[in-house]
C-alpha cells in the first residue's frame, strides 16, 4: 500500500462513526447489511450509507450485492476488504491453521465421513447448549448457524424446513476441498438436531449439489 493510500485509510478511520463501522465488521463472522450496522450502532441508515461509501473508496471495504429479482433494488452487504489493516480484532492465524489442518488430513487419508463424525459431535455439544429465546429445534439450529457466520435463511413447509446458507465463511476452504470442510458442516447440523430432537437432516446439499448449500429437515409431527 503506497504513502497516499495509507494516508487515506487513516483519515477515513480517524472519523468515530467509521471507525465503529469498522469495528463492528471486524467483528461480525459475516457480511453486513447497512440496516444491520445502523441497527447496531443505533444510527439511521443514510446517516450510514455515505461512511460505508467513504471506507469502500479507500479500499477498506468489499462489497457482494445479493439480487432481490424485479422488485426492489439489490441489496448490498459489507465486510473488511482482505488487505484492510488489522485492528488487532481479526483473528490471523485461523484460516493458516485450518490449511495446515486440511493438509494433514489430507495426509493421514481422511475424508468425507471423518469430518461428518468430528462435526457431529460438536453439533451435539452445541445443542445441548441452554437455549434463550429459540424455543424450536430450528431456531436454536438457525441462531447457531448465524452466530457461526452463515447467515442462515430459513423456508417452512407441512412437514419440514429448508435451511440456505446464504453466506459461507469457509467458502474458499469448502471450494479447494469440499469432502472435509462441507463433511464437518453436516456433521455439526446432524449431531445438533439429532441431540435437540424435533428433527431430522432428510438432506445435505454442498457444494457439489445442484441445489448447493442448504440443509432439509423432516420435523416431528406435532
Amino acid at each position: 500500500m503506497s504513502t497516499a493510500a495509507r494516508l487515506a485509510v487513516l483519515k477515513a478511520l480517524g472519523d468515530n462513526t467509521r471507525y465503529a463501522i469498522y469495528l463492528e465488521l471486524a467483528r461480525s463472522p459475516r457480511p453486513l447489511t447497512t440496516a444491520e450496522i445502523a441497527e447496531t450502532l443505533d444510527l439511521h441508515p443514510n446517516t450510514v450509507r455515505p461512511h460505508l461509501e467513504r471506507m469502500r473508496d479507500v479500499g477498506l471495504l468489499d462489497i457482494e450485492t445479493e439480487a432481490r429479482g424485479a422488485v426492489g433494488r439489490p441489496q448490498h452487504r459489507y465486510s473488511l476488504a482482505a488487505d484492510a489493516p488489522s485492528l488487532g480484532l481479526e483473528p490471523p492465524t485461523f484460516r493458516v491453521l485450518a490449511r495446515m489442518l486440511l493438509r494433514l488430513a489430507g495426509t493421514a487419508g481422511l475424508g468425507s465421513e471423518d469430518a461428518v463424525e468430528a462435526g457431529r459431535e460438536q453439533g451435539e455439544t452445541d445443542a445441548l447448549t441452554p437455549a434463550h429465546d429459540e424455543t424450536t429445534t430450528v431456531e436454536r439450529l438457525v441462531a447457531r448457524l448465524d452466530a457461526l457466520g452463515f447467515d442462515p435463511a430459513v423456508a417452512h413447509d407441512e412437514t419440514g424446513a429448508t435451511v440456505a446458507f446464504t453466506h459461507c465463511p469457509f467458502r474458499d476452504l469448502a471450494e479447494s476441498d469440499p469432502d472435509v470442510v462441507c463433511g464437518l458442516h453436516r456433521g455439526m447440523v446432524e449431531g445438533f438436531v439429532e441431540t435437540a430432537g424435533e428433527a431430522a437432516v432428510s438432506e445435505f446439499h454442498t457444494l457439489l449439489s445442484r441445489t448447493p448449500c442448504q440443509v432439509s429437515l423432516a420435523l416431528a409431527p406435532a
